[in-house]
């Protein structure tokens, strides 16, 4: 081997001070170096300093796992537990709480609960008290028989889905034929206005109010008029009243809970016509999307609604026309949102 060589095989095994040596020096020590590799590699390691390690921080993670359990993980420094220790800290807590709706660390009262680990313990499932709700956790000690509290940390805020399915509803509704089937549903444009389906249903009822007397106005004013009448009683009381008829007496004891029913529909109003004509619905202008269809989501309530559709070509010769009526009526309601909903004896 050359002495270039030889010295790059010296630089590879770790000899010192291999450019001053000779040609033999050099021989001798790669020859030692490779009977004792091992000591050779001790060596080398105990002339590298030890890699950083991070400074240990208390930290603690809430993750939902579903609608009734969430999975908490949690992390405490050394200097964090001596410190608790000393300031007499007897129990390791998990504190949860209900922070919906709420900013700054503010919790909504008489919902926190307390739930007590394992002193050794770094992760817990815990119960979730109440789904489709924003939960925050905080780790922290109990004190002696004093009762005091040491908080450790607290996690971030997370939102624990909700038990029953998603109320958003992503419909599309658009013209075909058995013989020409769209490869593509096209993308339904919204208006900017976002007020525009509450004037479009102003503008088809606002004929059928002057009128009186129709839709739901009239069926409340039956109700009213019912009412003080004596025609009906409170929710609860009376025949109707759940558990209170003939075939709820007998050996079940008579318990209270509250009951509550919402219903409620909409109207959809789709259609076509040419990319570049301007549509109008009672009088506002409907825009297309980009092979001109449209879709307008409108309220249903009770009583008449009229829309006159029109569409004129962009030349403002030709125009084509229809008017469509809808009729609603609720003949019974007994239905009541759960806000409202009261303590039934049944």
């Amino acid at each position: 081997m050359t002495m270039r060589q030889l010295r790059q095989v010296a630089s590879d095994l770790g000899v010192s001070l291999y450019s001053r040596k000779s040609k033999d020096e050099l021989m001798a020590a790669i020859s030692q170096r490779q009977d004792e590799p091992e000591a050779c590699l001790r060596a080398i390691e105990a002339e590298m300093s030890p890699a950083p390690r991070p400074a240990p921080t208390t930290n603690v993670v809430f993750l939902p796992r579903d609608p009734q359990w969430a999975y908490v993980f949690w992390e405490i420094s050394d200097t964090d537990r001596d410190s608790a220790l000393a300031a007499g800290a007897s129990q390791l807590c998990l504190r949860v709480a209900d922070v919906t709706g709420l900013a700054g660390g503010a919790a909504h009262p008489h919902t926190m609960q307390e739930v007590v680990v394992d002193s050794h313990a770094t992760e817990w499932y815990l119960p979730v008290p109440l789904s489709d709700r924003d939960y925050r956790v905080e780790l922290g000690y109990r004190k002696g028989s004093a009762g005091g509290w040491i908080s450790l940390a607290f996690s971030s805020v997370a939102r624990v889905p909700a038990l029953h399915p998603s109320e958003q509803i992503l419909d599309q509704f658009v013209p075909f034929s058995l013989e020409t089937m769209p490869t593509a549903l096209p993308t339904p444009v919204e208006p900017a206005d976002s007020g525009l389906h509450e004037r479009l249903y102003q503008t088809a009822t606002s004929r059928w109010r002057r009128v009186g007397g129709h839709g739901s106005e009239a069926f409340h004013e039956l109700e009213d008029s019912a009412l003080m009448m004596g025609e009906r009683s409170d929710s609860g009381a009376g025949i109707w009243a759940s558990g209170r008829n003939e075939s709820g007496i007998g050996g079940v004891a008579p318990r209270q809970r509250s009951f509550w029913l919402v219903a409620d529909a909409e109207l959809i109003v789709y259609g076509a016509t040419d990319p570049s004509a301007r549509l109008t619905i009672g009088g506002e202008e409907v825009p297309l999307s980009a092979d001109g269809t449209f879709r307008i989501q409108v309220p249903f309530r009770d009583g008449e609604q009229l829309y006159p559709i029109e569409a004129v070509a962009a030349d403002g010769v030709q125009k084509r026309s229809i008017t469509m009526e809808f009729r609603r009526s609720t003949p019974q309601d007994h239905s009541n949102p759960a806000d409202q909903a009261k303590a039934e004896w049944f």
